[in-house]
C-alpha cells in the first residue's frame, strides 16, 4: 500500500479526536470546516479505513483510530522535536563542535578564543584535538574535525588553508648561556652546543632541515623528540639549546628561559585555519572561526 499522508492531515485527525467537534478542531489548527473535513477524508482514503464514526449527533473513534491516535501525538511530537532541534543547532543553542589544534597553539592562543565563544554560546559542546601539525591534516581530511588551527600545509589540493599570522622562530637557551651575550644570533653560532629538535617527519625539522642544507649549516643534533614541550623542558634541564616557533615564548618565560630572535637564515611558517575543500561546515564552526578571524584580521 502506497500512502500520501501529510503533518497537516494528521494534526487535523488528532485535533477532532481530542475535541470531537470538527467546529472547534477547525480552529485549532486554523483550517476552514471544508478544508478540515477534505484533510481527514484523505487520510482515511490513504490509510483504507475510517478513524472517525461521524452521525448527525456524536463523532467518535473506531477502534482503528483508538489505536492511531497515541501513534499520530507521538508522529506529530517527533516532528516538531525534530524541527525544534534543528532550530536550536542553527541558531546555537545547542550543538558540537570538533576542532583540532597544533600544541604550540593549542596551548597559548586557543583557550582565550573559546573562552570567547563560550561567553556568547555556552551550550555548544567543544572537543579539542592537540595533535601535532601533521596529525591535525589528517583529521581534517578524515572528517574527524571541521577545522584545524595549525601551520600552512602547503601545497594541498584537498584543502583550504586560511592564513592568520606569521610565526618566526627564535633560539632558546637557559639562563646564563654563553650566546646570551651576543645581540644578533644567527644559526651558525648554535652549531657549536647539543642540538634538541623534533624528530622527522615533523613539518618544523623537515623546513629548518631544507633550509639549513640550502645555507650549508650543520647542527650537533644530539637529542630528538617528538613534543615541543618536552624540547624546551630539556632545554630547561640544560641539555642543550633549541630553535622553537615563537608561539611558545610564554612556556619558555614560565620554564625560565631566554630566547633570541636568528637571523641568517629567518626561518617563519603562517599559521591559520585549515578546512576541507567543498565540505560546508557547521554554524558552530563558522561561529567559532568568525571569531578567531577577528583577533587576528581586524577590519
Amino acid at each position: 500500500m502506497q500512502t500520501n499522508i501529510s503533518i497537516k492531515q494528521i494534526r487535523a485527525f488528532v485535533a477532532v479526536a481530542q475535541v470531537k467537534s470538527f467546529a472547534e478542531a477547525c480552529e485549532i489548527v486554523h483550517l476552514s470546516q471544508p478544508a478540515l473535513s477534505i484533510a481527514i477524508k484523505n487520510l482515511e482514503q490513504s490509510i483504507g479505513g475510517q478513524l472517525l464514526a461521524r452521525t448527525t449527533r456524536t463523532l467518535s473513534l473506531t477502534p482503528e483510530g483508538l489505536i492511531f491516535l497515541p501513534i499520530a501525538k507521538r508522529l506529530l511530537a517527533d516532528f516538531d522535536g525534530a524541527f525544534s532541534d534543528l532550530h536550536e543547532l542553527f541558531s546555537l543553542k545547542r550543538g558540537n563542535l570538533a576542532l583540532a589544534a597544533m600544541p604550540s597553539f593549542a596551548s597559548t592562543h586557543l583557550p582565550q578564543h573559546i573562552m570567547a565563544f563560550r561567553q556568547l554560546y555556552q551550550q555548544i559542546n567543544i572537543k579539542i584535538h592537540d595533535v601535532i601539525a601533521e596529525d591535525t591534516l589528517s583529521m581534517v581530511r578524515a572528517g574527524k574535525v571541521e577545522f584545524a588551527l595549525s601551520f600552512d600545509p602547503d601545497d594541498s589540493d584537498d584543502l583550504c588553508f586560511e592564513p592568520l599570522f606569521s610565526d618566526q622562530f627564535v633560539a632558546t637557551f637557559p639562563a646564563n648561556h654563553p650566546l646570551l651575550q651576543k645581540k644578533h644570533l644567527n644559526w651558525k653560532s648554535l652549531a657549536e652546543y647539543p642540538f634538541i629538535t623534533l624528530q622527522r617527519p615533523s613539518s618544523i625539522r623537515h623546513l629548518m632541515d631544507k633550509t639549513l642544507a640550502e645555507q650549508q649549516i650543520f647542527l650537533d643534533v644530539v637529542f630528538e623528540t617528538n613534543q615541543l614541550a618536552t624540547v624546551v623542558q630539556m632545554v630547561a634541564s640544560g641539555l642543550g639549546v633549541s630553535v622553537v616557533p615563537s608561539l611558545y615564548k610564554e612556556q619558555m618565560k614560565a620554564l625560565k628561559l631566554e630566547y633570541r630572535d636568528l637571523v641568517s637564515p629567518t626561518i617563519s611558517r603562517r599559521v591559520g585555519i585549515i578546512t576541507r575543500r567543498r565540505y560546508p561546515l557547521s554554524q558552530a564552526a563558522e561561529a567559532f572561526i568568525d571569531l578567531v578571524r577577528k583577533v587576528y584580521l581586524p577590519k
